[in-house]
């Protein structure tokens, strides 16, 4: 789920552009802005490296992040660079996203607290330790990438100019690759030694895929590539491997620094390997690719699926019968979808609404599953709640409320749903619900501070799940209902385990054993624990979700095609008894012996994890956090800010100084915006020297001062399958003109006092992959000025945006009407944003509307580069028609006036970099009508760098 940075209205919309453009890395990883409620009361833990912020009750998770930051900092830094500026790291309760991130501008980190269930995906080790010991490492980049040019644009442009060196130099594969590094150095876990981490290129070499290194980079909208973080994993373990634990440290110093000009870092790696990138990273691969072998190269490798671009994903099969099959399908093109199938023919069910990962459970014509919903108004909390789908008829009803539920499933009898719960306290706890209303029926025990995954009825008494221990090592626990006591079925371990499903007395799961995640099975009666032989014959990376009917038994594999669902005649199946309280095999180090050749190695054991002094953190702590320098130009204005946010976000600030080209006058600002309270509260002032207008042959000079305040109510209303937001408020703006002398003896000082009042909406279905926009969305925006002191002046404007689908699954029509009004008598002109008929110079008129149309489509998926610095993902077109009426008091005497237009459009959508996203266009007007303001001729090209309001 995408992270936005909050910015007072229409104040920084100038700046907007330059930053996407420029500063992508600040602005990708900035917080929520205002997300907490001001009922939370913050405390904070202080060592040498680090400042833990966290809501009142979370002590022991904050002793246990600095804990280990005093632990690691040291021990690892000699390997990144011993440069330490303390960071602030915000623990963040209220979410059900497990994230976190650091970043620059400002330098801060924050931590999502509530862990996934998925341990396949992560690992398994207690949350906020995972979350430490990789972000920290982010920490020690940031501190030690603060040279050369790098620190120059420091110095120049603040913590935004270095976030911006940084990420033209090193490129973001390095930063997380090094952090899966770090994460798996100094623990028995880390991404490194888990196979699920590295199944997407372990599908592509099975399926003989090899995309250019610029496709692995960017990605695609026709084929699947595996994120940065494994391609920087393989690379950096390698390097570290073969050149030396102190090879990144000097390749990202020079790189940083900019020595060598242009390409730095590969400039470095050719300086201390002596090979180019393109060898490194070649060699990198093929050493994985080789430890893992033909172990589990599909056995249909040049099917037709294979060959194809990406096809779906099929998730978590479902038995109704032996012949029908209910499982997840999600496409590039389509929306995620609850699918039946029968006799090789698919029906779908019904949409699925917006969720956090693609887990349900279905019994008896019932699926249930966990949606997600945003908080009203506070941005950090969100909620997990359970959906109940009736298959037969499509229909779906919410079942809980503000609740915070994972992975749910039926009892035998279907009338009592088991799920896990999270709390703000990152405690999990099983609670039993009623089927029928979804009332709290009993919340089992759970004396031995476990973290559950996957829970399931065993019998009417007893549970089955996949548990994490205080430490983090799983097995599965058999667990009393009353009581809560469990009973482990096997020895823990560091190898992940989930994905359970129980027949009769057969447990059916997932875990690791060495380089593959396979099916076992546990019976439960005897205490006997089996591995299902052959499992190769699926065909497809790692077996999961394994569901068994009567006579069939269903997997989820992974393929370069997408997950798919492989079954298998039970008959057919080959158990092989082996030890009943060991799971086979280890997490391998994959050939990477420099993840133990020194004293880091597993450092986390060694933490000593004690309570550290803990004191009260002050909401209005460094409120005025002045971080960045941004230049803006938006000719003929020219602007240059200081910009700052405190590190909780409650509190953003801006001082800029403008400068005006055709008027020559010069303006100094400040704005803010307070995020803290239910309504934002904006204040502001401008003070404008030598504005100038002509009058009687000559220029006239004065000052003007425009102090404002205004109030906003950000809501989000999204539930289900919708994405809905309100957002409404009012500005009050006075302003004093002063005229200079002695232009002061003909004309006296002015002021006048208006409203700004706006309300906007939006409501948009999910959107697919491939989507250019919506195929369902609605955006209208009312925006009225009245002037209520010193003259008389008003003006409304109302936009909307309605989107359709068109011809195609990626076709959209969207039709754009506006209206706007000013008052004939007014002594001034507001700011003009009425959206005017493409290609023509508009002028504010007494009256305007408009109705236009667009038709967007893709044309071709280059998937295709240059230079490692343009890659293009798509290029699609538009095709328009705008009618603009405007009424006024025309030259020619007439009352109104037409201006048509119509073209097209080809836009670009690129990566730059490897990985900054820009689209862009170029568009063809043809005016209809002639241009009474400007231009000569009927035919316009323009440049379009578009802004777009669901994209």
């Amino acid at each position: 789920m995408p992270m936005i940075i909050y910015t007072p209205k229409n104040k920084y919309l100038s700046r907007l552009l330059l930053l996407l453009l420029l500063a992508t890395a600040t602005i990708a990883r900035a917080q929520e802005f205002g997300g907490n409620p001001p009922s939370i009361k913050w405390n904070q833990v202080n060592v040498p490296a680090t400042k833990v912020i966290f809501p009142k009750g979370l002590d022991s998770a904050a002793w246990a992040v600095a804990d280990i930051i005093n632990k690691m900092n040291p021990a690892i830094q000699s390997t990144i660079g011993a440069k330490q500026k303390p960071v602030s790291i915000v623990l963040q309760n209220q979410t059900t996203i497990a994230n976190a991130y650091v970043g620059l501008a400002p330098f801060r980190s924050e931590f999502y607290l509530t862990p996934d269930q998925n341990s396949f995906e992560i690992g398994s080790l207690p949350w906020v330790q995972q979350l430490a010991i990789h972000e920290f490492r982010h920490v020690q980049q940031y501190n030690n990438f603060n040279v050369g040019l790098s620190r120059v644009l420091h110095i120049l442009f603040g913590e935004g100019g270095q976030a911006l060196g940084n990420e033209l130099a090193i490129p973001n594969w390095f930063f997380e690759g090094d952090a899966v590094f770090n994460e798996t150095m100094v623990s028995d876990q880390g991404r490194g030694r888990i196979p699920y981490f590295f199944n997407g290129y372990r599908a592509l070499w099975a399926a003989n895929k090899n995309y250019s290194w610029m496709k692995l980079r960017n990605g695609s909208y026709l084929d699947y590539t595996p994120d940065w973080y494994p391609t920087g994993y393989m690379i950096v373990s390698y390097g570290r491997e073969k050149f030396g634990d102190m090879f990144w440290k000097n390749v990202t110093h020079d790189a940083a620094a900019y020595k060598g000009g242009f390409y730095p870092l590969q400039t470095a790696i050719k300086k201390y390997s002596g090979i180019s990138f393109e060898q490194l990273r070649n060699e990198a691969f093929e050493h994985f690719k080789k430890q893992f072998g033909d172990l589990e190269v599909p056995a249909d490798v040049n099917s037709d699926r294979l060959k194809g671009h990406f096809v779906a994903d099929e998730e978590y099969p479902a038995y109704v019968n032996d012949s029908t099959l209910i499982y997840m399908k999600s496409t590039y093109d389509h929306l995620p979808v609850f699918v039946a199938r029968s006799g090789g023919k698919e029906k779908v069910i019904s949409i699925r609404s917006v969720s956090l990962d693609t887990y349900f459970a279905y019994h008896d014509g019932k699926i249930v599953y966990a949606a997600y919903r945003p908080d009203l108004r506070w941005t950090y909390r969100d909620y997990s709640e359970l959906e109940l789908l009736d298959v037969k008829t499509g229909k779906e009803r919410r079942l809980t409320v503000a609740s915070k539920y994972f992975s749910p499933d039926f009892s035998a009898d279907g009338k009592t749903i088991v799920a896990t719960q999270v709390d703000p306290f990152g405690r999990s706890s099983i609670h039993l619900l009623n089927t029928d209303d979804g009332k709290l029926i009993q919340i089992v025990p759970n004396p031995d501070k476990l973290f559950f995954t996957y829970p399931k009825f065993y019998n009417n008494d007893q549970l089955i799940s996949a548990v994490r221990t205080s430490k983090g090592q799983m097995t599965l626990a058999l667990i009393d209902i009353k009581t809560g006591k469990p009973k482990y079925l096997m020895a823990p371990t560091w190898q992940p385990i989930g994905f359970l499903s129980v027949k009769g007395d057969d447990v059916y799961f997932t875990a690791t054993s060495n380089l593959n995640d396979r099916v076992f099975v546990f019976s439960v009666k005897s205490n006997e624990l089996f591995e299902l032989e052959n499992q190769e014959i699926f065909g497809s990376i790692g077996n999961y979700e394994p569901m068994v009917s009567k006579n069939n038994l269903a997997v989820v594999g992974f393929t370069a095609t997408g997950y798919r669902i492989n079954e298998i005649d039970t008959k057919k199946l080959v158990w092989q008894k082996i030890s009943p309280t060991n799971l086979p095999g280890a997490l391998p180090d994959i050939g990477i012996t420099a993840l133990r050749r020194d004293t880091t190695a597993d450092l986390l054991a060694s933490v000593d994890f004690k309570p550290l002094p803990v004191t009260k953190y002050s909401k209005t702590y460094h409120l005025f956090n002045f971080h960045s320098i941004i230049p803006a130009i938006n000719d003929p204005n020219y602007s240059i800010a200081i910009v700052g946010e405190n590190v909780l976000n409650t509190f953003q600030s801006e001082l800029s100084l403008g400068y005006n080209r055709d008027e020559g006058y010069k303006q100094v600002g400040f704005d803010a915006v307070y995020g803290s309270l239910f309504p934002f509260l904006h204040a502001g002032v401008d003070y404008t020297i030598d504005r100038r207008a002509f009058y009687k042959n000559g220029n006239v000079y004065w000052n003007e001062i425009d102090p404002h305040a205004g109030f906003e109510f950000p809501l989000n209303f999204s539930q289900g399958k919708n994405i809905t937001g309100l957002d409404f408020g009012t500005n009050v703006y006075y302003s004093q003109a002063d005229f200079q002398a002695p232009y002061n003896q003909t004309f006296h000082s002015s002021s006048y006092t208006y409203l700004d009042n706006y309300l906007t909406f939006s409501n948009q279905i999910q959107q697919a992959k491939q989507n250019i926009y919506p195929r369902f969305a609605q955006n209208i925006s009312f925006d009225y000025e009245k002037a209520i002191t010193g003259l008389t002046a008003d003006q409304f404007l109302v936009t909307s945006n309605l989107f359709f689908p068109g011809l195609s699954i990626n076709h959209n029509l969207i039709v754009n009407v506006a209206y706007q009004q000013k008052d004939d008598n007014n002594v001034i002109d507001f700011t003009n944003n009425f959206p005017f008929s493409r290609g023509y110079v508009a002028e504010n008129f007494h009256m305007m509307d408009k109705a236009g149309a667009d038709y967007h489509l893709p044309l071709i998926y280059p998937d295709a580069g240059v230079a490692n610095t343009l890659y293009f993902l798509r290029l699609r077109a538009d095709v328009f028609y705008d009618y603009t009426r405007a009424y006024d008091a025309f030259s020619d005497g007439s009352s109104y006036k037409n201006f048509r237009s119509t073209g097209a459009a080809i836009f670009f959508d690129t990566q730059w970099f490897n990985q900054v996203p820009i689209s862009f266009g170029i568009r063809y007007d043809y005016l209809l009508d002639p241009d009474l303001f400007g231009g000569t001729g009927r035919s316009r090209i323009e440049l379009v760098l578009p802004i777009a309001v669901f994209n």
